[in-house]
């Protein structure tokens, strides 16, 4: 699944866990991206073995899927969800560094202001 980003692939993961009978086009809402590119990385996880398909009937359609990740799926989505976690760590320290440098320019700026 090197063609599906990383925070595509750990959003869809998490979405299908909490959401198995959402419809593609509901989670291609939900995630912003497009119908193709749900059914795309759908078929991609399910080549995989991480998602499988059940069929069920509801009131609004006369049949309709589930997507259900399987035990490798799980196991997937820990760790795309520890490397997100991973990923905006790293972005948070990064936020850090940056907004304790432009406090500090602009005490120096102060400081200067005031001579």
């Amino acid at each position: 699944m090197h063609s599906i980003s990383d925070d595509v692939r750990y959003r869809l993961l998490k979405y299908l866990a909490d959401h198995p009978e959402a419809s593609q086009r509901e989670v291609a809402r939900e995630l912003g991206i497009s119908l193709g590119k749900v059914n795309y990385c759908l078929r991609a996880l399910m080549e995989r073995g991480l998602v499988k398909v059940r069929n069920f009937t509801n009131s609004q359609h006369k049949a309709a899927y589930a997507y259900i990740l399987t035990a490798r799926g799980l196991e997937e989505k820990i760790d795309v969800t520890r490397a997100f976690l991973r990923r905006k760590v790293a972005e948070y320290d990064l936020l850090v560094k940056e907004i304790e440098t432009l406090s500090a320019e602009v005490d120096e700026m102060k400081q200067q202001e005031s001579a």
